[in-house]
């Protein structure tokens, strides 16, 4: 009976913890402390990079600023200090799970399996996987690669992907990783692999940003379609509203659509390049009917 009463007992302080930390929001801790902590990538252009003053630019980045200010609106606070914390494609997702930071500002592919840990907000961007190497090598398809040595990212639905087709297909490549978008492009730009599998636009703005973009290739194949969004924490409904209500605002009222001209279409910085990548139907699509779901059916439909 004593052996009982000190397991039920046990069990109603778990339940009360429980109830207590369901009750509690990310967006209380920012309204008492007038702070919002942010994840940041340093070579993820455009979306999340350094520039040539070390400081953080990038449309995800300019999305996650619209985001700070609408909670700051929100809160009927007179300024929000909006922190940065450096993370990687695989850190990200642990950092807000365990709270260290709030949001997570980069190029982040929303899918199931990621969903099951975190949150997204609405999409902001379309992506497909494809394939940076060297002209001179002479790689265009999947069924060039046999027996090579290719890099991805570590943490990024890219190489989930390639680690899947590679054994489906029997390719025999040897796979090599890194945490780095630019490490991986100097890696091949080295020879130690013949090709850097991740997101094309990813892909196009190391290019754009190299010592001789001529040499370089993008594979005309592309391979997986993925919606991008920012990363919320999970079960934080009352968060999530109000950082998707934000970027829901910003889509109706063209903002994003501006950003995206901004950081696509335009000179960016460190050297004025421009990726001269225009906004697919896709993304179109995904911004006349805001959604955080991994598959959109709109997406779906021709």
């Amino acid at each position: 009976m004593k052996v009982f009463s000190l397991v039920l007992a046990a069990a109603v302080v778990a339940a009360s913890g429980g109830v207590a930390q369901a009750a509690t929001s990310r967006l209380d801790r920012i309204q008492s402390t007038g702070e919002i902590v942010i994840g940041t990538r340093d070579a993820a252009i455009p979306f999340s990079y350094l520039d040539d003053h070390q400081q953080s630019v990038g449309y995800a980045m300019d999305i996650c600023q619209g985001i700070a200010d609408a909670l700051r609106k929100d809160l009927d606070l007179q300024k929000i200090h909006v922190r940065e914390v450096p993370v990687t494609g695989s850190t990200r997702i642990p950092l807000i799970a365990n709270g260290t930071i709030d949001l997570s500002c980069g190029p982040n592919t929303n899918n199931a399996q990621r969903q099951q840990q975190v949150s997204f907000a609405p999409a902001t961007f379309v992506s497909a996987t494809h394939f940076a190497s060297l002209k001179a090598s002479n790689l265009h398809h999947l069924e060039d690669f046999k027996g090579k040595t290719v890099i991805s990212v570590s943490g990024s639905t890219n190489l989930k992907w390639l680690t899947e087709i590679n054994a489906s297909r029997h390719l025999g490549m040897k796979i090599i990783t890194t945490s780095d978008h630019a490490e991986a492009f100097l890696t091949v730009a080295h020879g130690r692999a013949s090709a850097f599998f991740m997101d094309g636009i990813l892909l196009a703005g190391l290019v754009a940003n190299s010592h001789d973009p001529q040499a370089w290739s993008i594979s005309k194949d592309a391979y997986t379609f993925e919606p991008y969004g920012i990363i919320e924490p999970k079960n934080d409904p009352k968060f999530k509203k109000a950082v998707d209500d934000a970027v829901k605002a910003m889509i109706a009222d063209g903002q994003v659509e501006k950003l995206y001209t901004k950081w696509f279409t335009q000179p960016i910085p460190p050297r004025g390049v421009n990726l001269n990548w225009p906004m697919t139907p896709e993304l179109k699509k995904l911004l006349a009917h805001p959604t955080d779901s991994p598959e959109p059916e709109i997406l779906k439909t021709n």
